[in-house]
């Protein structure tokens, strides 16, 4: 007999109201936290591919990109200029609306 399947759960995604949305936040080890806004993400490809191009950027330590939200969360080092976040997002065939 087969062992019966164990649904994974899916990741926890925060989701800020107005009374706490935050673009950015700077952790106790000195790293930035920064929600963007996507347009144009759909699937799972799509997000690999705006991850795949943001982690590219210097400094940055995590991206996670959300389709269905069209959000995406950048660690870095320090705060990363905007022009080239959107550089990176148009590369991987999306478009940067701005901070979440």
């Amino acid at each position: 007999m087969w062992p019966a399947r164990t649904p994974t759960a899916p990741p926890i995604i925060h989701t800020p109201t107005r009374s706490n949305a935050m673009t950015s936040q700077t952790d106790t080890q000195g790293s930035v936290t920064t929600v963007y806004k996507v347009s144009g993400m759909t699937c799972g490809h799509c997000e690999g591919a705006v991850s795949g191009e943001i982690s590219q950027l210097a400094g940055v330590s995590s991206v996670q990109a959300v389709a269905s939200s069209g959000e995406v969360t950048v660690v870095s080092a320090a705060p990363l200029d905007e022009e080239a976040v959107r550089a990176a997002v148009d590369e991987a065939g999306f478009e940067l609306a701005g901070k979440a």
